[in-house]
């Protein structure tokens, strides 16, 4: 391969890891392009798990041998048997050597010239493979992990030049790496809410969007549970902001603990003292199960009076679900009611018969175009 076609291979791995949405998207988008650039049959991207001692396999692309997936769930090897992750992209390079990479064969090394892995040998051999070149990985000053293309037998062996290539590759791979977790860093700031390490009220909206959407095209069990600290303005005017921002992590912790009850369900504080639970799937007595949770943990924190909890499922008679902001008025109202009625337990959304109070309540036309969440505390939180 000629110095223009090398150059274009990098920019195009370049892009296709820019192009990338995800950190899925990047791992094969990274591989991939590594593949094709250095004309190899397969490749993979691995992570060198330090505390776990072992490098996991992200990504497989190319040529897969049996048992190999694109995304495996489980593929990792023991660092002992890759003495080269430790000697090599740690010890060697931190001591001054560069992150070179190195080729290795099915006929394993040269007479006079040490190997690095025969386990690496063993598994070219056992997959048909004729040789592969390893290029470390080197992401914010340390070993990450390695970026490895295969040939099969029968093909050219990887030679200096494709190793020293390869040692480009991995160095923009870490660059597109960087970025994701950049980018994905970026993403996480935007859906979470920093006092509690929930999701916050951006993160329901887009959520609720989608669940609701589901649910219109597919009938997908949806429900809210909308959740009220009781007593924090009390907290904070005696015992002071710090304590009531202490009442907050705490009641997100048991938010968070009782949603792990619900497959997949989203905790989230929507500001102040409102907080709320999105699940998509389970039955509504499963929700109102892991709400009424909420509300007995909660009443055992050291500081607060519990919460007011509300609950809206499309699995209950609500009438029509055809947008995100009637399910959460919905939620909203029973939690108001709950908040009225000082209530022990969750007031669920349509299960008093067929003038459920708190569906009429939902469904009543506002005056207020914008904020009508707020329109239930003032007719009915208690005085």
């Amino acid at each position: 391969m000629g110095d223009d076609s090398r150059l274009a291979a990098v920019v195009a791995l370049a892009q296709g890891m820019a192009a990338a949405h995800s950190s899925r998207e990047t791992w094969r988008a990274a591989a991939g392009g590594a593949r094709r650039a250095l004309g190899g049959s397969f490749a993979a991207l691995s992570v060198w798990e330090r505390e776990l001692g072992r490098l996991r396999v992200l990504v497989n692309v190319g040529e897969l041998a049996e048992g190999e997936e694109e995304f495996p769930e489980d593929e990792w090897y023991p660092v002992h048997q890759f003495a080269e992750i430790t000697e090599f992209l740690h010890e060697r390079w931190a001591g001054g050597g560069e992150p070179d990479a190195w080729v290795e064969t099915a006929q394993g090394p040269e007479e006079g010239r040490a190997g690095y892995c025969h386990q690496r040998v063993a598994a070219l051999r056992r997959r048909g493979r004729g040789c592969c070149v390893v290029a470390p990985i080197v992401l914010h000053g340390r070993a990450w992990g390695e970026l490895y293309v295969a040939r099969p037998v029968g093909e050219p062996v990887f030679g200096r030049a494709d190793a020293d290539f390869a040692t480009v590759l991995a160095a923009v791979v870490a660059a597109g790496i960087a970025q994701t977790e950049r980018l994905e860093e970026a993403r996480r700031l935007a859906f979470t809410d920093s006092l509690t390490g929930l999701a916050n009220r951006r993160a329901v909206d887009a959520r609720l969007d989608e669940a609701v959407e589901l649910h219109r095209r597919d009938g997908a069990v949806v429900s809210l549970v909308v959740c009220d600290v009781n007593g924090l303005k009390r907290v904070n005017d005696t015992l002071g902001h710090s304590v009531g921002d202490r009442l907050l992590e705490r009641f997100g912790t048991v938010l968070s603990l009782c949603g792990a009850m619900l497959p997949g369900a989203l905790a989230a504080r929507l500001g102040g003292d409102e907080f709320c639970l999105l699940a998509v799937g389970p039955s509504a007595d499963e929700v109102v199960k892991a709400a009424d949770e909420v509300c007995r943990r909660a009443v055992e924190l050291d500081i607060g009076d519990g919460v007011a909890c509300g609950v809206a499922s499309t699995q209950d008679p609500i009438g029509p679900v055809r947008s995100a902001r009637r399910l959460f008025r919905l939620a909203d109202a029973a939690q108001y009611r709950a908040k009225a009625e000082r209530a022990a337990h969750p007031v669920v959304a349509g299960r008093e018969g067929p003038d459920d109070p708190v569906v009429r309540l939902a469904d009543e036309p506002s005056r207020e175009a914008d904020g009508e969440r707020r329109r239930f505390r003032g007719r009915h939180a208690p005085g």
